[in-house]
């Protein structure tokens, strides 16, 4: 590599030089009294155009603009029957630890941070694996999360590096944002359940080079506060994908959530809204953040690596 840069810099700097010359001459040239012209007047200075090439000719590197102290994260791998998951503090070490490095690594040239998943370990509501993080309010712990009253953002930046494709040659699709449901203890143990778990309000898929939104709906309107806790209560409701491909470009997605309403803005530009009477019985439910790579495909050969260059929560 210090070879190689070596060689860019003296061609870089052969080619300025020659410029210089040529300007001399004409200028030399052009002067009818034949006078001399300082060569500060015409000299040009010399700067490297590669930016990757620092004072030292190495390369340099940027780092995601990712805190990770709120936030845990999920693997397509599994212990004890179940997938891995790392919390805060560990997380924060992520480029340093053995489990983590084959699924979340930095790119740091291009100062991202890539998630990559396969088929492979699932959590026990879904079929499909992936290496996805979970919002946590209070590091390390999933009780504390909060409500479309309470209101919450998320905005990021990210792409599509690559995924696989299907036996008919289409592109396998994967979750990257969610806005997933809560049950309070209380309401898990009014309904019996044996676990937190609710419905998903908000998935974004990248579909075929597009971002496709698709929000949840109550199947009975007339259904009762209880009633409504149930998952099977819901189904998927209003769906959406963005005119605007972004295929493996770099873009960004902002979702805002509030009573009664949730936006999700694609590039800063393109806003679509959901409001309504479904929203509004959703309030009942604690919520939580998820950004990554949520593949959904449980071909044996698929695989997708997601990149994430800055992600941000607000509340």
């Amino acid at each position: 590599m210090k070879l190689d840069l070596n060689f860019k810099l003296l061609k870089h700097i052969s080619e300025k030089l020659f410029v210089i010359v040529i300007a001399m001459i004409l200028i030399y040239g052009c002067n009818s009294e034949g006078k001399d012209i300082p060569i500060e007047e015409i000299e040009e200075e010399v700067i490297l155009e590669d930016d990757t090439i620092g004072e030292d000719n190495n390369p340099s590197f940027v780092l995601p603009e990712i805190d990770l102290n709120n936030w845990k994260v999920t693997l397509p791998i599994s212990n004890n029957g179940k997938p891995i998951e790392v919390e805060p503090p560990e997380i924060l070490d992520y480029a340093n630890n053995e489990v983590l490095k084959p699924f979340m690594y930095n790119d740091s040239i291009n100062g991202a941070l890539v998630f990559y998943t396969y088929p492979g370990a699932t959590t026990t509501n879904s079929s499909y694996s992936r290496t996805e993080l979970r919002e946590q309010m209070d590091p390390g712990s999933n009780s504390t999360n909060w409500t479309f009253a309470e209101g919450g953002s998320m905005k990021g930046t990210l792409s599509l590096e690559e995924i696989s494709k299907d036996n008919d040659g289409d592109y396998h699709r994967t979750m990257i944002m969610q806005i997933h449901g809560r049950l309070t203890n209380a309401q898990r143990d009014l309904i019996g359940e044996n676990d937190n778990n609710a419905p998903p309000m908000l998935k974004i898929y990248w579909q075929d080079g597009a971002v496709r939104v698709v929000t949840k709906a109550l199947k009975d309107l007339s259904a009762s506060d209880t009633e409504i806790l149930y998952t099977d209560a819901w189904q998927d409701g209003e769906s959406y994908i963005f005119p605007d491909k972004v295929d493996f470009e770099k873009f960004t997605i902002e979702i805002k959530a509030s009573e009664g309403r949730m936006e999700v803005i694609l590039n800063e530009s393109d806003s679509q809204v959901f409001e309504g009477v479904h929203i509004e019985k959703w309030g009942v439910f604690e919520n939580y953040f998820k950004a990554g790579n949520y593949l959904q495909t449980t071909d044996s050969e698929a695989f997708a690596k997601v990149k994430y260059y800055d992600l941000l929560v607000e509340h």
